[in-house]
């Protein structure tokens, strides 16, 4: 079985190790969510999170980019400890960093130019011949410079995705988030999705972090993976490697089988004592 806290390989220089997430705690409202998580993303690397719903993995995105801060542990980005970090040090972190949010979250009231041109107006001063320039590159790379005038209302939810990674991209980031990328898409869109990752990977040498519980489809393009239970890492390694293991909660959920570890039922009381209950009131 692969060490749970980092895949095999990981033993690279502290330089390649872009994004590293020591013994983090953090609870919301009192229930644990990460209960001493160590996983981390190398540079020029896809790598993989997955887990079923609910174990955390879109919140610790929000704690990569800084939206949040560890209860316990660290979370280093560069090499800084982002708790550290004052409000111009984290943006300045965050700038290094382009996000591709669920379902895409394109601005409805400006068409696909201004969508990927948003970020370059806040926070350069480039003219705008450099503006046009610069997005209509990043349109291109994702095959939609033709649809440069549309409204994201006229897109389809493939299209509107692809969008959505031009403008994660048109800043030039080191890394690259990926929150549910392959969410709602038909098969093609998928597959187009799927190949965008890894060109954009190689072609820009981009350090992509891809959170999904799809798991054939990271399968065939992280070069680590994390699978996230009960507040911890349950597996580390390549998507093979997790495929072979023999631990039952990555068995249940790399099969997608519904009887494992992970329960169907949400924890509760006693539900005959509950029903007495509500009756009596």
């Amino acid at each position: 079985m692969t060490n749970p806290t980092h895949p095999p390989g990981a033993t690279a220089s502290a330089a390649d190790v872009v994004i590293d997430v020591r013994d983090v705690h953090y609870a919301i409202g009192g229930r644990p969510i990460f209960t001493g998580l160590n996983l981390s993303a190398r540079r020029g690397r896809i790598t993989a999170i997955m887990g079923p719903s609910g174990t955390g993995k879109t919140t610790l995105l929000r704690l990569i980019t800084a939206q949040i801060s560890a209860d316990r542990g660290e979370v280093l980005a560069f090499g800084e400890d982002l708790k550290t970090l004052n409000t111009r040090a984290i943006y300045a972190a965050r700038q290094r960093m382009g996000m591709l949010f669920q379902n895409g979250a394109l601005l409805t009231d400006i068409d696909v130019f201004e969508n990927v041109a948003f970020p370059v107006r806040e926070h350069t001063d480039l003219p705008e011949a450099l503006i046009r320039t610069r997005v209509l590159t990043k349109l291109q790379a994702v095959g939609l410079r033709g649809a440069a005038a549309l409204m994201p209302t006229e897109l389809s939810g493939g299209m509107a995705r692809r969008v959505a990674l031009a403008r994660a991209i048109v800043m030039d980031p080191e890394v690259l988030i990926y929150d549910e990328p392959f969410a709602g898409l038909d098969p093609i869109s998928l597959g187009v999705i799927l190949r965008l990752i890894q060109q954009m990977n190689q072609a820009l040498g981009i350090t992509s972090i891809v959170v999904s519980h799809d798991v054939q489809e990271l399968a065939s393009i992280a070069d680590d993976s994390y699978l996230l239970s009960g507040g911890r890492v349950a597996a580390a390694g390549t998507p093979a490697q997790l495929r072979d293991s023999s631990a039952p909660a990555v068995r249940q959920f790399m099969t997608g089988s519904a009887d494992g570890p992970v329960e169907f039922n949400y924890p509760a009381q006693d539900y005959l004592t509950q029903l007495l209950a509500a009756e009596d009131a």
